[in-house]
């Protein structure tokens, strides 16, 4: 009934203010908090030496040596084995564990009851593993997917490393990326570069929003919610912060870029130190960019974690709900824009660095279809909530209807726009948006297959991007944003530009790349975004787990397990690099980091969906019945199909 009023809004031309009455905003009673941390106190003394001496990315661990009788070589070098700790409680077995007790702990976000770990009846000791064995690996070989049951044995863990060692390694690398906060895991840095300087880390020490995703995937395909559980609750609770710069302070609902866990002295007690969590909402950024794809991507995790892990208490807390109701007030306000795409500057998702993307890329509108979806799912109904939901249906009418009818390009929407009349002033004008066929750029003409197409990376006045986004088109699929024809058809594509696109490394994060003029225009002679490198054409292997959910979705998981196939023959060898640069991927970037987390976790992700295709619902989201009925509706009133005249005082409603 929701989405039946959402139609007489979409077609009647009106939208209901946003900011009506909200009974959980009025109890929450949320305040801006003027300190920049979030703090957790801790004492100095003998009895919490332990408690101390955990530090961000620290661990227990039981060094294994391993005695390989085969002599097989391990990927990544890796000659002994570390069996750590997920948890990382830094409890003691004497007297002094009462003191470090959860109520002592410091932790303000969790309900200071049960680890949701020990609520599903799998509580772990911070040693998990009791006996620490030599054992020598035989000659035989196992068919493995490299995981480790949430309480197996050491010797599972050493026969695995022999079966799978680049799994294995991916596993380890992610573990030891992970950040602790008053002794409970809260996400991964961007990257752990053994070969990067002090001076030269800028933010990769810091946990970002966008590259936890596939980290909080894989702990999610394994098993281990508690970390994905903290950084949803964290980040949450940074949401509500002031955030200022040059004396102006953005919308309230923006989610921070990335945060970072400092260890401080005490105010007033040289005893004692705290943790504080400091967070980066653009000010500080390169570009001082605000990131508009944190809090959509926040709002998929979420689902994703109540979706595998069966926990819905966290997405029904109250404070919770305030936050997806942020978010989307910041998505869904008035403004001048004539579309219902979200209207963003450059810099503002996965390519942060100036690369012509300003105005309404792809990458955003995918992510935020995505995320309306979800948020539409989650949502308590209730009567403060009427007025969002009546507007998020809008939205996604009007926003699938949009990406669908005016982003798609194949070889016969290429032909209508080279046959386009220009200057049409009318209201059933064909060509909209007054593009100019001598846009069309001659790549484009050879370089578009007779069997496939796929969304452009933007549309404005005058002005189509007819560059191909690889996140934007695969996330359109696992989101529903395109029809299942177009989804087949960006597939398609895949395939027979597969040497441009995949090459040496999957995945181009774009194609072609800016040169000459062009380049220099558009990027302001980036020396980072030159072509076929970054942002600009580089090849990126995180993107292996969103081609791993697109395929998946389409019944075409072949393609993506030789996407992987094609990285596994270097990632493990080349130090996980950040990206690859050259058209064909195969150098390393020049300014790649080693090691980079979600790398590592794009890997393993694609990985775990292959080896279990239907874990992938908990990313993938369908439209309803309702939803295609009001999309057909807003088609037959679509002004290039019909005149435009009065609004009509008859209300119709769709059953």
């Amino acid at each position: 009934m929701a989405t039946s009023e959402a139609v007489l809004q979409v077609l009647g031309g009106s939208l209901p203010s946003l900011f009506g009455s909200d009974h959980s905003f009025r109890e929450l009673g949320l305040p801006h908090t003027s300190r920049s941390f979030i703090r957790c106190r801790k004492k100095r003394g003998p009895k919490y030496v332990n408690f101390i001496n955990c530090s961000n990315t620290s661990y227990h661990a039981i060094k294994v040596n391993h005695f390989l009788s085969t002599r097989r070589p391990l990927h990544g070098d890796i000659a002994h084995s570390y069996l750590r700790s997920v948890n990382c409680k830094c409890q003691q077995a004497d007297s002094a564990s009462s003191t470090a007790s959860e109520k002592g702990n410091g932790s303000w976000y969790v309900d200071n009851g049960q680890s949701f770990d020990s609520i599903h009846g799998n509580t772990q000791s911070v040693l998990q593993f009791d006996i620490v064995r030599e054992l020598k690996v035989g000659q035989e070989d196992f068919q493995s997917n490299g995981s480790l049951p949430p309480n197996g044995l050491a010797e599972d863990a050493l026969n695995k490393t022999a079966e799978n060692s680049i799994e294995d390694e991916a596993w380890e690398l992610l573990r030891e990326s992970m950040v602790y906060y008053c002794g409970s895991p809260v996400g991964t840095i961007a990257a752990k570069d053994p070969t990067s300087s002090t001076t030269n880390i800028l933010n990769y020490d810091q946990v970002f929003i966008r590259d936890f995703i596939p980290s909080g995937i894989a702990f999610l395909l394994k098993g281990e919610y508690e970390i994905v559980r903290n950084f949803i609750l964290h980040t949450l609770q940074l949401q509500s912060w002031e955030k200022t710069m040059d004396c102006h302070s953005p919308g309230q609902g923006l989610m921070p870029a990335s945060f970072k866990v400092r260890t401080v002295p005490l105010d007033g007690d040289d005893s004692a130190t705290e943790e504080v969590l400091d967070p980066d909402f653009g000010e500080a950024a390169i570009g001082r960019v605000a990131p508009v794809d944190s809090g959509l991507w926040w709002i998929i995790l979420l689902r994703a974690y109540g979706k595998s892990s069966g926990d819905l208490s966290v997405q029904e807390r109250i404070d919770v709900q305030t936050g997806i109701k942020m978010i989307l007030r910041l998505c869904l306000a008035d403004g001048f824009d004539m579309f219902p795409t979200l209207l963003v500057t450059d810099g503002s998702c996965m390519i942060d660095r100036r690369m012509g993307i300003h105005g309404h890329p792809l990458e955003i509108q995918s992510l935020f279809h995505s995320a309306l979806l979800c948020a539409r799912e989650m949502l308590a109904p209730e009567d403060g909530s009427a007025d969002l939901i009546r507007a998020l249906n809008n939205r996604l009418v009007a926003l699938s209807f949009h990406i669908r009818e005016y982003y798609w390009i194949d070889m016969k929407k290429l032909n209508e726009i080279y046959r386009y009349q220009t200057e049409e002033y009318s209201y059933d004008a064909v060509n909209k948006f007054n593009i100019y066929p001598d846009q069309i750029s001659p790549w484009l003409v050879d370089w578009m297959p007779s069997k496939g197409g796929y969304l452009i990376g933007n549309l404005q006045p005058a002005h189509m991007d007819f560059r191909f986004f690889s996140l934007g088109n695969l996330w359109s699929i696992v989101c529903s944003l395109t029809t299942d024809d177009q989804s087949h058809a960006i597939l398609d594509l895949i395939e027979a530009k597969w040497t441009d696109l995949v090459a040496d490394m999957p995945l181009k994060i774009c194609y072609p790349a800016l040169e000459g003029q062009e380049w220099k225009i558009i990027t302001g002679c980036d020396p980072k975004n030159t072509p076929w490198s970054y942002h600009n054409g580089g090849s990126w292997p995180t993107l292996l787990w969103q081609l791993a959910v697109a395929c998946i979705k389409m019944n075409r998981p072949e393609i993506a397990a030789k996407a992987v196939e094609v990285a596994e023959k270097r990632i493990s060898r080349d130090k996980w690099p950040e990206y690859y640069d050259t058209k064909k991927a195969r150098f390393i970037g020049k300014q790649s980091r080693l090691f980079q987390t979600w790398s590592i976790a794009g890997y393993l992700v694609a990985k775990l969906l292959l080896a279990n295709p239907s874990s992938a619902n908990i990313l993938i989201t369908k439209e309803d019945s309702e939803l295609l009925n009001a999309f057909s509706c807003a088609i037959s009133s679509n002004p290039r199909r019909k005149k435009r005249g009065p609004k009509s005082s008859q209300k119709t409603y769709i059953v």
